[in-house]
């Protein structure tokens, strides 16, 4: 039982090791760039149907995510997932709806953020035409 612990240990601080801690990341030469709010914060500002309505709790945040190619043009056509849980825990896989902000196309959807953290969230993005979706892994922490 003691080394299945230190095992688990060793495991999980290297895949937090392998996430990126900031808000930004390049994968694939796609740069993926997230932003996270309060969801009551959000719900006031933007549309009250985008995403089915603002679902507001202790524990719900929005997630945003912007996607620009190498070339710096924002992507706009993509399909995105997001998973979002505490580190070694279960997480909850959402798709993320094209969305304006500011005038410019981003993905975003509510998520729950339950427990004490830290948070992995897994950005998962099918380019059309591509076959295989493309991953950046953050760390977070509220």
């Amino acid at each position: 039982m003691k080394r299945l612990l230190i095992c688990l240990a060793i495991f999980f601080a290297t895949a937090a090791g392998a996430a990126e801690t900031g808000q930004h990341q390049r994968v694939g030469g796609i740069d993926v760039y997230y932003g996270i709010m309060p969801a009551a914060i959000a719900g006031a500002h933007e549309e009250k149907s985008m995403h089915g309505g603002a679902r507001t709790g202790k524990d719900r945040y929005h997630l945003v995510v912007a996607l620009f190619a190498a070339d710096g043009q924002r992507i706009t056509e993509a399909e995105v997932r997001a998973s979002v849980g505490e580190l070694g825990m279960a997480s909850k896989r959402v798709a993320l709806e094209p969305m304006p902000v500011a005038g410019a196309m981003s993905f975003g959807n509510y998520v729950a953020l339950k427990g004490r953290g830290p948070f992995r969230i897994a950005i998962e993005i099918l380019l059309p035409g591509q076959e295989r979706p493309l991953e950046a892994l953050f760390n977070y922490r509220r």
